[in-house]
């Protein structure tokens, strides 16, 4: 009876979920080629602002790694007009959200102020001058290397750090997307003003920007917002594509680890933004491991077995194959015998497909909760910042739902075998020995 019920389910909430997602992109680009994307929503007089950079951590250089992370962490502690302290009582004093970031492939600044123009104007301003005049106080990178190195030193003793960081150094190599698995005591100290100045003179320009905008603003109004974030940064010259990274595959790394319990890890670079796989390996995903209780990693390891208390599978899509990963804990009893279940459920996946009954289950849940991952005007902007940086289609998120709906099975046994294979997978343990 259940397996008729989902079919019948995943058709009643399409219809909702595309009404849903029917999101009206302004999309364009300035003379300089900064991307501009923008969503009016006049519902709350609430306005946020996203501009990000091809600053990443894949653009640090191999003998400077982590100084794109310090420079995205330092934009916001001081301009050259206020310090720190300073700048961080002007935006309470404007009741504003604004603060830098830093990741893998983007670093940038964020805002959410009201939109009333006696808020909006000065807050903008200063998100302009922490993007154009950042302090980079050499008293506050010292500050923030001594943290950087506590972390890092609390890190090196768990287990799940230990595991992610061995992944990406078994995936990647000296590629640029394992840059941050080598951050060490020694590279964090290396890290200079003047490397963070140069930094931001050549990542942090108008030609490599993105800017998403969504709220309580016109296209009038947010134009001129951009010409007042952009002016005064560099022009700048289009930055190379970071390179695909060289296929590393069926590597195996065992990390000591006092815990009782052993932590696995199998992964392998395998989706881009802009995927012609993506929906395949999505929905496939979803079904494998994805899915919570419903996957069949769940059903396989936690429900026959009682290996491990979770286990799930992600995808991670970047501009180059960014990684899929299966992680759990177990006991370390257990641990020869959960991995090889893990691979037997794998390998059958890849071999059979999904049922029509896992698919539409798979199908009810991505859909419909689809248009709750972007219900806030925060939300949607880190989609926008996404669509501008993957070059998506400006309606990816409307035919999000269409394009789920149309995966097959046959579709997800097809992606599946012609870019996995199980026994290719790079595999970490920590824990004891076995």
């Amino acid at each position: 009876m259940m397996q008729k019920l989902f079919p019948l389910l995943f058709a009643a909430l399409l219809p909702l979920a595309a009404a849903a997602e029917s999101v009206p992109i302004q999309r364009w680009q300035t003379a300089d080629g900064t991307r501009v994307l923008l969503v009016e929503r006049h519902d709350n007089p609430i306005v946020d602002i996203h501009i990000a950079f091809d600053a990443g951590s894949a653009r640090d250089r191999a003998d400077k790694i982590g100084v794109a992370g310090f420079t995205a962490a330092l934009m916001d502690a001081g301009t050259r007009r206020l310090d720190e302290e300073a700048l961080h009582e002007r935006g309470s004093d404007l009741a504003v959200s604004l603060g830098s970031y830093g990741g893998t492939e983007r670093a940038g600044v964020a805002l959410r102020s009201l939109s009333k123009p006696e808020v909006l104007a000065p807050a903008v301003a200063l998100m302009r001058d922490i993007l154009v005049e950042p302090r980079f106080d050499p008293a506050v990178l010292r500050r923030e290397q001594d943290r950087a190195v506590a972390s890092l030193k609390q890190n090196l003793t768990r287990p799940e750090y230990l595991s992610q960081r061995a992944a990406a150094e078994l995936n990647y190599g000296a590629h640029p997307y394992g840059f941050a698995a080598r951050s060490s005591e020694r590279s964090i100290r290396a890290v200079s003003v003047a490397d963070m100045r140069t930094f931001h003179r050549r990542h942090f320009t108008r030609r490599n920007a993105v800017i998403a905008m969504v709220g309580d603003l016109d296209r009038s109004r947010a134009e001129a917002i951009v010409a007042q974030l952009t002016r005064d940064l560099p022009v700048g010259t289009a930055l190379p594509a970071v390179p695909a990274p060289t296929e590393r595959s069926g590597g195996q790394r065992h990390l000591p680890h006092p815990e009782s319990q052993t932590h696995i890890r199998l992964t392998l670079p395998l989706i881009r933004h802009n995927d012609p796989d993506y929906y395949p390996l999505l929905v496939g995903n979803y079904i494998l491991g994805g899915g919570g209780f419903d996957s069949r990693l769940m059903q396989t390891l936690r429900d026959r077995h009682g290996y491990t208390y979770g286990v799930s599978s992600d995808l991670a899509p970047m501009r180059q194959p960014g990684p899929f990963s299966i992680s759990f804990a177990t006991e370390k009893a257990n641990a020869q015998a959960a991995l090889a279940a893990t691979r037997q459920v794998l390998a059958d996946f890849i071999a059979q497909g999904p049922t029509e009954a896992e698919l539409a289950q798979a199908k009810a849940n991505l859909v419909g909760s689809f248009p709750l991952r972007f219900d806030t005007n925060a939300e949607l902007t880190g989609y926008l910042i996404q669509i501008g940086f993957g070059n998506l289609p400006d309606d990816f998120l409307t035919r999000y739902p269409a394009a789920v709906a149309a995966v097959s099975t046959e579709d997800i046994r097809q992606a599946w075998q012609r870019r996995l294979q199980a026994e290719k997978l790079n595999t970490v343990t920590v824990g004891a020995p076995q």
